[in-house]
């Protein structure tokens, strides 16, 4: 692994492949052999809203599906911009507020924390940074452990955020006495299945090669792979500049698909396998516009979609993780093809300080 990581040139490349290694660490650090989760989180909590911005959003939207199927907890998703607009925030005394943020001085997202702790909300926060104003703020931290990450793009920070946030998720499983034995026995196989990901670089860099030819297409999903669509759409757009739009499959038939008369290919996410009525939409699509379909995930065998990228494992979860590291690997292997510097977009920096 080390060789392969060496012949690489751009931070994003780096980045991308020390995931194995910075998710080993998070699940070394905060689960016990025993399967104990290690994190100290206040357990009189029947809501959760997750605030971020950017990448850091897709995975709180990653996150509220995940508390809801893991510890049956009610959560939602807000982005910081948004939540500092509303006229009145969620402040229920039994809410917990996670804030999600790489760097931990994101400006609008720390100007959300300060806020929820003036109406006496309890706060936690993911951050890459232990020692940032974030931290500082939070009640409560988890650190994400995934060190300084160069390129503009979030690779390894987000899946060592996503994998923050299943901790938490898995934490209040087992305040809530829910056995999570067999979910703490397949995420111990995470760092391996990031590398199996890895092997299908010869396949992404086929798909990479199509796409690199368009100058519009969509990207769609259902349930909790939108959020990996989200993550998708926003990769390749600041890497390679294309106009790439992300929308949930369902909502995507309410007038939106008319878009596909322009000959655009779409993408679909999928880490659960595709749905009976998503395949009967995406056959409706392939009937009356007959795009090149793509998907990124299982399939389905009412569907044959152009080309297909997908890992041989059963844990939804575990897909997730390796769904988002193939649109990492694509988005770069998309804009090497097209010529553009992925560690420095035209125009793009990290916000990172609040003025």
């Amino acid at each position: 692994m080390e060789n392969f990581i060496s012949a690489k040139k751009t931070c994003m490349d780096l980045e991308i492949h020390e995931q194995p290694v910075i998710l080993g660490k998070i699940i070394e650090d905060y689960v016990s052999n025993e399967g104990k989760i290690l994190l100290d989180l206040p357990e009189d909590i029947e809501k959760i809203v997750l605030v971020a911005s950017g990448s850091s959003y897709h995975c709180a939207r990653f996150g509220a599906d995940l508390f809801g199927k893991v510890a049956d907890i009610s959560a939602r998703a807000i982005y910081s911009s948004e939540y500092l607009l509303k006229p009145k925030a969620p402040a229920d005394n039994n809410t917990l507020y996670i804030f999600i943020t790489q760097s931990g001085e994101t400006s609008d997202t720390l100007r959300a924390a300060k806020r929820a702790k003036q109406l006496g909300m309890r706060i936690a926060c993911v951050t890459n940074n232990e020692k940032s104003s974030m931290s500082e703020l939070a009640d409560y931290t988890m650190n994400c452990y995934a060190g300084i990450e160069k390129s503009i793009a979030a690779t390894k920070s987000f899946t060592a955020q996503m994998l923050c946030v299943y901790i938490m998720a898995l934490k209040y499983a087992q305040i809530h006495n829910v056995d999570i034995s067999d979910n703490i026995e397949k995420l111990k196989t995470l760092p391996y299945v990031i590398l199996q990901t890895f092997d299908m670089n010869k396949k992404i860099n086929q798909l990479a090669g199509m796409l690199k030819k368009e100058k519009n297409f969509i990207i769609t999903a259902d349930g909790i792979s939108y959020a990996l669509a989200k993550e998708a759409a926003l990769k390749i757009q600041e890497t390679s500049y294309l106009n790439v739009t992300a929308i949930i499959l369902g909502e995507f038939m309410h007038g939106h698909v008319a878009v596909l008369n322009n000959k655009m290919p779409l993408i679909y996410v999928s880490a659960s396998g595709v749905s009976y009525s998503a395949a009967k939409n995406l056959e409706k699509i392939k009937k009356d516009y007959n795009p090149p379909i793509y998907i990124i995930g299982r399939s389905h065998e009412r569907i044959t979609p152009n080309f297909n990228i997908t890992i041989d494992n059963e844990d939804t979860v575990l897909r997730m993780f390796s769904n988002a590291v193939v649109i990492q690997m694509l988005a770069l292997e998309i804009a090497k093809k097209l010529g553009r510097n992925v560690d420095k977009p035209k125009g793009l920096v990290k916000v990172v300080k609040e003025n």
